[in-house]
């Protein structure tokens, strides 16, 4: 086979393992679970989004040796090389931690999964939009299109559906739980959609209603679809009772509002109703506080509650824990430590904070180096905030910032390959696409 012909062949199955990954992610919770419940094999089922991006690193590592535009475009780029030295980091703890005995094998493997999986989904859809200009063309579409299912299968389990309707499709106690409620209490009920838990898909809503907001802030007419849109999706986004989404959502959608043309010329009456409506808040919560519906909607706990320990509690316990684990050994303990991973491991370690996290395993220059990452790939999105893509990726990326202070976003399959897919293609400019991809063969 000629050299042209494989370079063609693997932009191709790369580009179609990309999209596929983006796509079917949002439904990582339902499919896997059905597929168990008529097939068996779980864990087969869970790891399918893997296998493929292991056929895609692979496909792109080949691509990297026998393409120069790749090779020139990203291994010179020094983010590129951050993250390298970054992925040689955990894979280097994580092998002394295993020959010393502080993590078992299979939360090694998880722990490397979950830290180093979106970072390598980054860098293939980066390789391959400068090549194939199909990513670059179609991310739209492959945002909208399943968060639709999404919204829409929320809105049937809050509206319509029984409670534990899914149970009919093998979710329980060997899966993921067929309820998740506010403190312990059946009344009430948070809703997961396809995804793998209420605060899943709080956080997955902030990436298409951030997009659908900025679309309909730069349109010169009212669109009653993306309308119709927002106003589901933050329905669903409320039912999920993920307090750490909904202040999310609120810095995304609040940096977008004040990135428009509309902020530009009205900053100063926009402020003031921010204002406005802070002061609203401060009162309702100020009437609210005694009120028992309010109490579990805001503190997921309310007076005489019967269960002794509040959510609120056991993240302050956690955090707490999480940085006095940090200051005893600031070097990490590898992955798999801490963390979901650390659920396999001899001892489990859950600081409820990603960044905590991230130190607890890696060490303080581990968290060094992932905040450079994430620094730097928001600096770029910031110059390309004219582009849309650019643009709502860097609003989401500062919600979603935020969600991982109060749990764990990014271990989200759903969320990291998404988000971070969509980031490797918003660093090929048009200019690149137009340039690299004009003797590349159009998909079909």
């Amino acid at each position: 086979m000629k050299t042209a012909d494989l370079k063609y062949k693997l932009l191709s199955l790369v580009s179609i393992l990309a999209i596929i990954i983006i796509v079917v992610v949002p439904f990582q919770g339902f499919l896997p679970i059905f597929g168990y419940h008529l097939f068996g094999h779980y864990t087969a089922f869970r790891l399918w989004d893997e296998v493929a991006l292991l056929i895609a690193v692979i496909g792109t590592l080949v691509l990297m040796v026998i393409d120069h535009k790749i090779r020139f475009n990203t291994l010179y780029r020094r983010l590129v090389w951050v993250i390298i030295v970054y992925i040689l980091l955990n894979l280097s703890l994580g092998l002394i931690a295993y020959v010393n005995h502080g993590v078992t094998a299979k939360a090694l493997g998880y722990g490397l999964i979950v830290n180093l999986r979106y970072l390598l989904f980054f860098l293939i859809t980066w390789a391959v939009a400068l090549r194939m200009s199909k990513l670059k063309n179609s991310w739209q579409k492959i945002v909208i299109i399943p968060a639709i299912i999404v919204i829409v299968f929320g809105l049937l389990q809050i509206f319509i559906l029984p409670h534990d309707f899914l149970k009919y499709f093998g979710y329980g106690p060997r899966t993921i739980p067929i309820t998740e409620t506010i403190n312990n209490n059946s009344r009430y009920i948070r809703i997961a959609s396809t995804l793998r838990g209420a605060n899943p898909l709080g956080a997955y809503m902030i990436i298409p209603l951030s997009f659908v907001l900025l679309l309909l802030i730069r349109s010169k007419k009212l669109d009653w679809q993306k309308i119709l849109f927002l106003l589901s999706g933050l329905i669903v986004l409320f039912f999920s009772f993920s307090r750490s989404a909904y202040l999310g959502a609120i810095l995304s959608f609040c940096f977008i509002l004040l990135m428009s043309d509309l902020a530009q010329k009205h900053l100063k009456k926009i402020l003031g109703l921010f204002g406005v409506a802070l002061v609203i808040l401060l009162l309702l919560f100020g009437l609210l506080h005694n009120n028992k519906v309010f109490q579990n909607f805001a503190f997921h706990t309310q007076t005489n509650s019967k269960v002794k320990t509040t959510s609120d509690a056991q993240h302050a316990s956690a955090l707490i824990d999480g940085v006095k684990a940090v200051i005893h050994n600031p070097l990490g303990k590898g992955p798999g430590t801490s963390g979901p991973a650390s659920y396999y491991n001899h001892h489990e370690r859950n600081p409820e904070d990603y960044y905590l996290q991230i130190a607890e395993e890696d060490g303080v220059v581990g968290l060094i180096l992932f905040l450079t990452i994430t620094v730097g790939i928001g600096y770029i999105l910031w110059l390309r905030r004219d582009d849309p893509l650019a643009l709502f990726l860097l609003a989401s990326l500062i919600g979603i910032s935020f969600v991982n202070l109060l749990a764990y976003a990014w271990s989200d399959d759903t969320l990291a390959y998404i988000w971070w897919g969509l980031a490797g293609i918003a660093m090929v400019t048009e200019t690149e696409v137009k340039k690299y991809t004009k003797n590349i063969p159009k998909m079909t």
